[in-house]
């Protein structure tokens, strides 16, 4: 609000000095300068019935000479004053014109309004600061799921891109620097109903200032950052950066789950993709012969050091090693979409190649020259920007590196779904057997669609049902809220992943399991599943048949033609 009385005053501080000085002049003439009264007796103007007329005749409203009819001298003197004010106001109608116009008190009226948008909402909300090619996808997932988003961004073409995104909620978005507490504040950040803030912006410095400036304004809300330097990886962990997400060492830490326990990676990727998509396919990386590394900036270290503790043989092809560095081993100068390079590489006896560099079309050159001089290949493709889909898609890499979606993956998962992070984290101890016959139990349930994945915590807020029946000291196991209402001996195409009671986590609870208050309990299967169990877990009476096989009358009249039937 400041800024806006400021811009205003600034702008129109000539124009209505001018108005003033006109006026005064105009009204001080009207005074001075001798009339007649009815009667022809000399009179003069009072300073009131003078700003009067000078009113009412700038405004060009014209009610006539009052009080009484003017001599030739007040009318010459009005003449000049009709010119002057009409100069004056035509002056100061252009700059308030020009003053609506300006971008900078456009961008102040609209920071204004969406500051008080922000302070007007009442439900939960996530601050995305950068809305790139991360941005929109996770700002897409979050609002599918009901959740709402607040984004700040610094480029003005990306905000008004998403004004035309077709986003199941309303998305309030500001232009403004993101690393400036001011529009922080004003995005939200001490708001009681702020959940966390996400730092998405392609310049690591700038989500430091970010991550700082919460914690410092706002330590309660989770801090998501993402950062591709391991220095400020460590900078950010210092100050207690909840969640800090590089996506290369990420891919790098995917690679070794494939290359270790391929079950594991499947399931993985089965439960995080987006719900509805088809299935991911097995991948099966070879964990034996000889890799190629085609480009070592960032992307190419972190998988050149999982690979490397996979005890693989490993060469490295590099343009311009003196500015990336180079491994111990050294490397092959080149960009690796030349034969030669490739052949100088080894390529006739490589099993993997990683099209690693920050260019897709040199990623696509190397895949393709790679494939026309050996077919045995296992091909592992960086894809940098969303809009080249299509082309990798056509290239058919076995694995697609893309830092945006794994970002926006990873945090979605975060924010939608904080029990699925602890179930993966939990998960990745467990034997490969133990990936391999869930990914059975979750084909059998879904029909080549990503399963959805609920989170459901037992208590009477949203679960006023069974968390009645609790409180009453009724048994209830988990077998009995999986039944479905139509026939409780069949149950609901969903499997139990995680429960979480009393600070003690079960992966794959039993059915027999008594639940307790407070529970909360992991699911994944169908999207119709879910809403039966909601159903049942807040409908009393459909709860009672679950837990008796009893299905009692339930209206007045069918209880009265019940009873009639007894006796």
């Amino acid at each position: 609000m400041d800024n806006i009385v400021f811009l205003i005053l600034r702008r129109m501080r000539r124009p209505l000095l001018t108005l003033v000085l006109v006026y005064a002049i105009s009204v001080l003439g009207l005074v001075l300068i001798p009339g007649q009264d009815a009667q022809g007796n000399p009179w003069h103007m009072s300073f009131f019935h003078a700003f009067y007329f000078v009113s009412f005749m700038s405004t060009t409203i014209g009610f006539g000479e009052v009080p009484y009819e003017f001599t030739d001298a007040q009318r010459a003197w009005v003449t000049v004053c009709i010119y002057l004010s009409v100069v004056a106001w035509l002056y100061a109608i252009g700059t308030i014109l020009s003053l609506l116009q300006d971008k900078t008190f456009q961008h102040a009226i609209k920071e204004r309004r969406f500051a008080q948008r922000i302070r007007h909402m009442r439900e939960p909300f996530y601050i995305l600061c950068g809305y790139g090619e991360t941005g929109r996808e996770l700002a897409r997932a979050l609002t599918e799921r009901g959740q709402h988003v607040v984004v700040v961004d610094l480029n003005e073409d990306k905000i008004n891109l998403l004004k035309l995104q077709n986003l199941r909620d309303y998305v309030p978005a500001l232009h403004a620097n993101a690393r400036t507490p001011r529009h922080l504040l004003e995005a939200g950040l001490k708001h009681p109903q702020c959940a966390g803030i996400v730092a998405l912006t392609n310049n690591n410095e700038v989500n430091l200032k970010i991550a700082i400036t919460a914690k410092l304004l706002n330590p309660r809300v989770t801090v998501i950052c993402r950062a591709d330097s391991h220095d400020i990886e460590a900078n950010m962990a210092s100050f207690g950066t909840d969640y800090i997400i590089d996506p290369f060492d990420t891919f790098a830490k995917y690679l070794s789950t494939a290359l270790q326990t391929p079950g594991l990676y499947l399931l993985q990727r089965w439960l995080t993709a987006r719900p509805g998509t088809l299935l991911p396919e097995p991948v099966y990386p070879p964990t034996h012969g000889h890799w190629i590394i085609g480009g070592y900036g960032r992307f190419g270290k972190a998988v050149y050091d999982r690979l490397k503790k996979e005890n693989i043989s490993i060469t490295v092809v590099e343009a311009t090693p003196e500015k990336t560095g180079e491994p111990k081993q050294g490397v092959v100068r080149g960009r690796g979409t030349e034969e030669e390079t490739l052949l100088e590489a080894d390529i006739q006896q490589t099993v993997g190649i990683v099209a690693g560099t920050d260019n897709d079309a040199n990623n696509l050159s190397i895949v393709m020259t790679a494939r026309a001089m050996t077919n045995k290949l296992f091909v592992i493709a960086r894809q940098n920007y969303r809009e080249n889909d299509a082309l990798f898609e056509a290239v058919g890499a076995d694995m697609v590196m893309h830092p945006s979606a794994i970002v926006a993956e990873k945090i979605r998962v975060l924010l939608a779904t904080p029990m699925l992070y602890e179930f993966m984290s939990l998960a990745a101890y467990q034997e490969e057997d133990w990936a391999c016959a869930l990914i059975s139990r979750i084909a059998g349930l879904v029909d080549n669609r990503v399963p959805a994945i609920q989170e459901i915590v037992i208590d009477h807020g949203e679960h006023c049902a069974v968390g009645d029946a609790l409180e009453r000291g009724r048994v209830v196991r988990l077998r009995d809220i999986m039944r479905s209402p139509g026939n409780r001996e069949r149950s609901l195409n969903c499997i139990a992943l995680l429960r979480i009671s009393r600070n003690s986590r079960e992966l794959l609870p039993d059915e027999d399991t008594e639940l307790l208050p407070g529970d909360k309990l992991l699911f994944c299967g169908t999207r119709h599943a879910f809403s039966t169990m909601e159903w049942t877990l807040c409908h009393g009476p459909t709860l009672e048949y679950m837990l008796t096989g009893v299905d009692k009358p339930r209206g007045w009249l069918w209880r009265r033609f019940s009873g009639r039937e007894k006796t």
